[in-house]
């Protein structure tokens, strides 16, 4: 199974610099085939881009694939006024939607059972959605985060999730753009209770990709990319360039050389 290293832009980009860096990926790919051929990369611009790169990639022969950084949970078009529905993301070429990330759980009040209706929206429509995870500061320092997880993930996920529809990101909400990163010992072991939880509950569990989000970068991705049950990473900061980008996909190959 590939690594995924995942571009979350968050709300960043004009349209010149949008094209620009999504352009400066897709070079980076062309120039280093063996980085292309080992990892697989996925861009998640906001929406209002989504149609001028979706027409960028599609020119290109060796690109990441696109992605959404959220949708509705309604999978009918109708009266909803702001929403826009996985299958419209689908139409432009989305293979993939962030939902649930700690930015919406805390910044927007969105609940896992949203979460999962929004999961449900997209799976019906093709996509794979990336559920996102994540204990807060407070909870970590009473030792609540497997619990906290373990609920988000119960609440979160679809009866339908598996390892084709579904990708678990874990992000420690205290880690998200703070500069700070949960040691390799701690991603480790949250992966590690995630991967079990799984178990039994989801189709293959055991090829079902966790993600590590959180203050990820080339300095520290090979460390946590390494680690048992981390099958990707989720970047925000660092995917806005794409040497960096690209950087922490280098990461994995340079663990595999070791």
């Amino acid at each position: 199974m590939k690594k995924l290293i995942a571009g979350n832009w968050k709300m960043n980009t004009q349209a010149q610099g949008a094209a620009a860096l999504t352009m400066d990926i897709l070079k980076g790919l062309d120039a280093d085939l063996p980085l292309a051929r080992a990892v697989e990369f996925a861009i998640f611009p906001p929406c209002i881009h989504l149609p001028p790169i979706n027409a960028m990639l599609k020119g290109a022969e060796i690109k990441p694939a696109l992605g959404a950084q959220d949708c509705s949970p309604h999978a009918n078009e109708g009266a909803y006024t702001g929403q826009i529905s996985a299958s419209m993301l689908a139409g432009y070429g989305c293979t993939h939607v962030i939902l649930g990330h700690s930015e919406r759980r805390h910044g927007l009040g969105e609940t896992s059972e949203t979460i999962r209706a929004k999961a449900q929206a997209a799976q019906a429509a093709g996509l794979v959605a990336i559920v996102c995870v994540g204990e807060t500061q407070a909870e970590r320092e009473a030792g609540r985060q497997d619990e906290v997880v373990a609920a988000q993930l119960e609440k979160s996920l679809p009866p339908e999730a598996g390892a084709l529809n579904t990708v678990i990101a874990y992000e420690p909400v205290w880690a998200i753009g703070t500069g700070k990163t949960a040691t390799t010992a701690d991603v480790a072991a949250i992966h590690a209770m995630i991967r079990k939880w799984l178990s039994g509950r989801v189709k293959s569990p055991e090829s079902l990709r966790i993600l590590y989000g959180g203050s990820m970068k080339p300095d520290n991705a090979g460390a946590l990319l390494s680690a048992p049950n981390v099958d990707g990473g989720l970047i925000g900061g660092a995917s806005l360039k794409a040497e960096e980008f690209l950087a922490i996909g280098r990461a994995v190959l340079q663990d595999r050389a070791a």
